[in-house]
């Protein structure tokens, strides 16, 4: 895989800027000349931080559509349309403790599992994202949440809650998905 990506992160902020500016920016089809594998599906999440402070997520699970689609809605989604937060201001984008990163996810695999026992021997700290279902209930954490939440029982517990069930909710036995992401700031 190519390591400098860092352009991906300045699609994301050309994206948040068409929209700020009301005007053009982002030329697709010379970004899908210079990079081809942005025409390829992809799922990536978009994560704005402001003062190492959470702004903004927004991303897809399931590749959809083109990666470059994928930056673009999901850069203006965590900018405008994150539930948890007002809209990003103008005066905001341009604060320098403003940063974007950007996860590129790989295909969520089911991960099989007996026990909470058996899905903690199998879960990787660190490294696993996951996608917990429950009937019409789901929430996720990309792997960087667990360096926020490092032991496994904050982290489910949490996560739990997030998809809207009590804490407790491995006991229910959910459906686990795993997935990597590869981050670039």
């Amino acid at each position: 895989m190519q390591n400098d990506k860092h352009y991906m992160v300045e699609i994301a902020r050309d994206a948040i800027r068409e929209k700020l500016e009301n005007r053009k920016i982002i030329d697709k089809e010379k970004l899908l000349k210079e990079h081809p594998e942005l025409a390829k599906k992809g799922a990536a999440f978009v994560t704005l931080e402001k003062r190492h402070s959470l702004r903004g997520c927004i991303g897809s699970l399931i590749a959809h559509r083109t990666l470059l689609d994928d930056l673009i809605e999901n850069a203006r989604s965590a900018a405008f349309h994150d539930p948890r937060f007002p809209p990003l201001t103008k005066e905001e984008f341009e604060d320098p403790n403003l940063t974007i990163e950007i996860s590129l996810l790989s295909e969520p695999k089911p991960l099989p599992y007996t026990d909470v026992a058996d899905l903690k021997s199998k879960i990787q700290p660190g490294r696993d994202g996951v996608i917990l279902k429950l009937g019409h209930y789901q929430a996720t954490y990309l792997p960087q949440v667990w360096e926020q939440l490092p032991r496994f029982e904050d982290f489910f517990a949490t996560l739990c809650q997030k998809a809207g069930l009590p804490g407790n909710c491995l006991q229910s036995h959910p459906e686990i998905y795993i997935y990597h992401a590869e981050k670039i700031k």
